[in-house]
């Protein structure tokens, strides 16, 4: 390694390999057999070509705010860390895109664009520090999502090394492209099939007005179906979040921005767009509201109040940090008519573990946060909450969800797959793997709870029609 980086490249200190040993999932540690942090494109296709050519594997990593142990080290295996690729290759206002290296923080690309009327609309909690590359290899989304799109409806292109050390590029410039959609198998596949070194996204013109209601209900029934019947009508938010009690009073302890604590849901719904059309969309769901029974209403004014309804969502997660020792963040998404149900199942999960549960979530789209609160200092208490999440996450699953909306399977949610997928559905999931990655060495471990050899799948290679070595047993 340190004959294809600079010395500062190469990490293999016990300190500093301690400072990698776990992502987001800080539940899962690991140190790595070594670190390497490449600065261009030629440097990680040399340190790939050099682990392919030796069998050694490799795990990509960028900010390492992972939730689901998805950049997880190996103790047999090298850590290939993005985060000094952060560069802003180019900007181009008039098509509206950028071209990014995968280090870059998500905020960053926003915060470079602003001057000139733009944005990056895909916002995740952690968006000032996670990195676009993670992004694309999780497919993320967050609070503004559900009317512009999670992660794979704002990437364009890819530059991709393979294992082998090959570049390739997926995508361009263009919102369509030719050839079989490549791209959209890249984006959420969790570096399993390729280390991606650019990024090309689209950058979206400012709305001209944006408004937030802050809204209360009693119940969660009349949230939720608050929530549904916007949908239904019609009207697509910017973005739609709910909390419930514990979340709203940990966020409000936290920030101070005024939340009512008299509430068991609070919904916060934003509308964009020309400003008489974003005035008409806030009277309309403020009316929908109140045939929900809503208990508070509160429109923003100015921007500072927007950015204030949403202080305390954004900042949800430190603020319930507050609340226990620990706590396991989940991540399922269910269809939005079954939110009270689910919410209602949770809660009693939540007596039987004997673990309390704070809930944030985008309702837009039915993607749950349930935050599991526990103490890992308590014998027993990290196990359970485990246990309580897989059960929420095969209620997801029960109620016609899915296992994840935007933290990935990572080493979460691997051994759950089965529940959602059958093994016919797996074995040809991994067989993409297999056409990409033939030794697996990229990222092994992770979503496939049965991790197979490529020749058990039937990808043997057969010349003149004939087996090499038949006499060799077959495993």
């Amino acid at each position: 390694m340190r004959d294809i980086l600079p010395a500062d490249g190469v990490v293999d200190d016990a300190a500093g390999l301690r400072s990698y040993e776990s992502d987001g999932l800080t539940a899962y540690r690991q140190v790595p057999l070594v670190a390497v942090l490449p600065e261009t494109t030629a440097q990680v296709a040399a340190i790939l070509r050099w682990c392919h050519a030796r069998g050694v594997k490799v795990v990509p990593r960028g900010s390492g705010t992972s939730l689901s142990g998805g950049a997880l080290p190996l103790a047999d295996g090298v850590l290939l860390v993005l985060s000094k690729m952060r560069a802003i290759l180019d900007i181009d206002y008039a098509n509206r895109v950028a071209v990014l290296q995968p280090g870059i923080a998500n905020l960053a690309v926003t915060q470079a664009v602003e001057a000139e009327g733009f944005y990056y609309a895909p916002d995740p909690s952690s968006q000032i520090i996670c990195s676009i590359g993670g992004n694309v290899a999780e497919n993320s989304g967050g609070v503004h999502c559900l009317k512009y799109g999670i992660t794979t409806n704002n990437v364009l292109g890819v530059e991709l090394v393979l294992m082998d050390g090959e570049t390739v590029r997926l995508g361009g410039t263009l919102l369509e492209q030719q050839g079989l959609d490549l791209l959209g198998l890249i984006v959420g596949s969790e570096g399993l099939l390729g280390i991606v070194t650019e990024v090309t996204v689209r950058i979206l013109p400012k709305p001209q007005t944006a408004r937030a209601l802050l809204l209360g209900f009693a119940t969660i029934e009349h949230a939720s179906q608050f929530v549904a019947d916007v949908i239904s009508g019609g009207i697509i938010p910017a973005g739609m979040e709910m909390m419930d009690r514990p979340a709203i009073h940990a966020a409000e302890a936290f920030v101070g921005r005024g939340y009512p604590l008299d509430v068991e849901a609070l919904v916060i719904a934003e509308l964009d767009g020309p400003a008489v059309e974003c005035q008409h969309l806030v009277d309309e769901v403020a009316a929908i509201a109140g045939r929900n029974h809503a208990v508070s209403t509160r429109v923003s004014h100015s921007e500072e109040e927007r950015l204030s309804f949403w202080a305390g969502r954004k900042a949800a997660f430190p603020a319930v940090g507050r609340l226990a020792p620990d706590y396991y963040c989940m991540d399922g998404t269910i269809p939005r008519h079954r939110l009270a149900e689910v919410l209602q199942r949770i809660a009693a999960l939540s007596s039987e573990y004997g673990l309390g549960v704070a809930n944030v979530f985008h309702a837009g789209d039915g993607n749950l946060h349930p935050l599991i609160l526990y103490d890992a200092n308590r014998p027993g208490e990290l196990e359970r909450a485990e246990e309580f999440g897989a059960d929420i996450l095969r209620l997801c699953v029960e109620v016609g969800g899915v296992l994840t909306g935007e933290h990935g399977v990572g080493v979460e949610k691997r051994d759950l797959m089965p529940v959602m997928f059958t093994q016919t559905d797996l074995d040809h999931q991994q067989r993409v793997k297999c056409a990409f990655d033939p030794e697996l060495l990229l990222n092994p471990g992770k979503v496939f709870p049965t991790l197979r050899r490529c020749a058990e799948l039937g990808r043997v290679h057969v010349h003149g029609g004939r087996l090499a070595f038949p006499d060799i047993p077959r495993f």
